[in-house]
Parts: C-alpha cells; sequence; structure tokens
C-alpha cells in the first residue's frame, strides 16, 4: 500500500445509527491506525430521532480524531456531507456510509488508485468488473436504469454515481461545492456533474459491497425525488447554464 503523509477527513452522515455508529467508526479507525496515516473521522448526525449523537459524544469524548456534529430536522445525506465538508481540515475526503456495507478498508484501494492514476476523485463502482457485490435484484433493476438516464442526460465518465464510497482531493471539493444545491440523494450525480465539468479527473474502483439494511430504506417516494432531482439538475446545468 502507498503510504500518505496527507490527513484523511473522512466524513460520515449519521440518521438513526445508535446501534452502528461505534462499530464504523472503530473499523475506520484500525484502517488508518493499522496504516499510520494521519486522519480525522467526522460524524454528522443528520436530525436523528434516536440517541446516535449521544452514544457517540459519550464513546469519543475523549479522542480528539472524531468530531460529532449534529443538527435538526433531518435534512439529507448531500446536505449532511456539505456540513461535515465545512467542518474538515484534511488534504483529502472521504465519503462513506455508516452502515459497513463497504468495509472502510477499501479507502486504502481507493487512495492507491488515485495516487496510481493522479486522479482527482476516486468513487467505488458496484458496475466495475472486479466488483464484487451482494444486494437485492430490484436494486439493481434500480441502479442500472438510473445509470442509463445519467449516461444519456450528463456523459459521464463513469458507470455508478451512487455508491457510498468515494474519495476526493479536499481542493477539488473546495471548488465544487459552493454550487451545490441538492440535499439528498441525487447530490452524487449534482457533485460530479461538477468535478467532471471542471475538467477534474475521475476513476471509478471495484468495490466489496454486502447489503446490510441499506436497500430497504429506499422508497418509491425516495425514487421520485432522486428522479425530480435529476431533471432540476440537468435544467440547470443546461438551460440555465448554472453550473457554469
Amino acid at each position: 500500500m502507498v503510504k500518505s503523509r496527507k490527513k484523511f477527513s473522512i466524513l460520515i452522515p449519521a440518521f438513526n445509527e445508535e446501534q452502528g455508529i461505534i462499530p464504523c467508526v472503530e473499523e475506520t479507525k484500525k484502517v488508518f491506525e493499522n496504516q499510520d496515516m494521519d486522519y480525522e473521522i467526522i460524524i454528522i448526525d443528520d436530525g436523528s430521532h434516536d440517541d446516535t449523537f449521544s452514544v457517540a459524544t459519550d464513546f469519543y469524548a475523549h479522542d480528539e480524531r472524531v468530531i460529532i456534529s449534529r443538527y435538526s430536522p433531518n435534512q439529507g445525506k448531500g446536505f449532511a456531507l456539505r456540513h461535515g465538508f465545512d467542518l474538515a481540515s484534511g488534504d483529502l475526503v472521504v465519503f462513506m456510509d455508516a452502515d459497513l456495507d463497504l468495509h472502510p478498508e477499501q479507502i486504502m484501494t481507493l487512495y492507491k488508485y488515485m495516487v496510481d492514476n493522479n486522479a482527482n476523485v476516486v468513487i467505488g463502482s458496484k458496475k466495475h468488473p472486479e466488483s464484487i457485490v451482494d444486494y437485492p435484484w430490484r436494486r439493481k433493476i434500480l441502479s442500472s436504469g438510473y445509470y442509463f438516464l445519467v449516461k444519456l442526460l450528463f456523459g459521464l465518465p463513469v458507470t455508478d454515481t451512487q455508491t457510498g464510497l468515494k474519495l476526493f482531493e479536499y481542493e477539488t471539493l473546495k471548488v465544487t461545492m459552493p454550487k451545490l444545491l441538492i440535499k439528498k440523494f441525487a447530490f452524487d450525480l449534482e457533485l460530479l456533474v461538477n468535478v467532471h465539468k471542471r475538467g477534474f479527473k475521475i476513476i471509478e474502483t471495484p468495490v466489496n459491497l454486502s447489503s446490510m439494511r441499506l436497500w430497504y430504506r429506499i422508497t418509491l417516494k425516495d425514487v421520485y425525488y432522486v428522479w425530480m432531482d435529476t431533471m432540476a439538475i440537468f435544467y440547470r446545468n443546461y438551460i440555465l447554464r448554472y453550473y457554469d
């Protein structure tokens, strides 16, 4: 593994994660400590209704590497990541889900791809030919349909915008974040559209994904909102030229 003298900021949005947030953070800490890399972990409590915030603050009360922030009411994953980015001090920024469907050890794979390919952004992709994925067929259909739509509308050089593990140079996010408006699921798409539009290099890596409970959270209402937000991004990009 390529060693890094850079600091990683790992952003973990959390909504009703009182049972899972500590295992997630502990596994992430192990990865970076085993690699002897500098890091900070930023937990963003996205208006949880349970005890996510108190569980995390009690457990990490004396851990300077773990930053915990909260707000209310719930705003969505995109809003949480923008909020967390404002707190980040690292040279590299990781977006990671709190459910351990994607183990944090895979961050090291993303970093190696970034160094080897001189990339600004590296994203995990369920569609990569070397990926190992285990998730329901209904979700596979939705994912494939959304990829086709995104490719048709935006021509992005990626096969999967929604997998919850991504690595960015801090400076790339600093340039692209101010234009973003989406608060929920289509945030990833809006961000990558802006990254691509500004000429930053994006590459994909394989992932090992084992579905725990993420997919049943996605409802038909969520699918509708993703569709509407995607169309809004298309309108802002090609009609309003808002992102120029």
